[in-house]
């Protein structure tokens, strides 16, 4: 029984070890692959293979990278800026494809936004009943109608399912029924992929000095 409880014990510690390597360096890989497929894009005289004489595994990622960057910088422009408006505006004129397009451009700049309050803390409520709480993002005050009707301010909270943070509920809750807490949002997020596994290290505050 020792044997076999020695032999759990290690086989165990190193699986803990062996699984988040290998399923990284799996993913990592596919990733690479299908950035790599953006290649046959390119015209075989002008193809990095043909060009360099060999194939360089992963090229296709730094293009990739290097493509969405010059698209923000061009985005950046007056040019750009104008370009991508009047692209919104021709995919706002056709059915379904602009509820699609909009919903995720409208999570995508919540997520990806370097200005505003979109998604910059963490709260924790009571959902989906008293007693039970849950991890959700403040995305901000709610404004016009929503508060009118609410009769009090209630704030934009946007609670992320698990495993797969990408889909959740948008719910409207009271201020006074938020509870802010101190972890970032990409510890909040390892804390919801991983179904409670990883749990953020809680800091507490600094001493008051005498």
């Amino acid at each position: 029984m020792k044997f076999k409880a020695w032999l759990k014990k290690y086989l165990l510690t190193g699986l803990i070890v062996v699984v988040p390597i290998t399923i990284t360096l799996y993913i990592i890989r596919a990733l690479i692959g299908i950035m790599d497929e953006f290649l046959t894009l390119v015209p075989k005289s002008y193809h990095p293979d043909n060009l360099l004489g060999f194939r360089i595994p992963g090229l296709g990622l730094v293009l990739v990278t290097f493509l969405v960057f010059l698209i923000g910088l061009l985005t950046r422009s007056y040019v750009g800026n104008k370009t991508v408006q009047i692209w919104d505006l021709l995919v706002g004129r056709i059915p379904l494809v602009r509820n699609i397009y909009q919903a995720i451009k409208q999570f995508t700049e919540a997520v990806f936004s370097t200005t505003g309050s979109y998604f910059k803390q963490v709260v924790m409520l009571e959902f989906p009943r008293p007693g039970l709480y849950s991890i959700g993002f403040l995305a901000g005050p709610a404004r016009g109608e929503l508060e009118t009707r609410a009769g009090q301010t209630v704030m934009s909270i946007f609670i992320p399912c698990t495993p797969n943070p990408t889909t959740g509920y948008y719910v409207l809750v009271p201020e006074k029924d938020l509870m802010y807490l101190d972890m970032t949002v990409e510890e909040a997020f390892k804390l919801i992929v991983s179904s409670g596994l990883v749990m953020p290290n809680h800091r507490q505050p600094p001493a008051l000095q005498d």
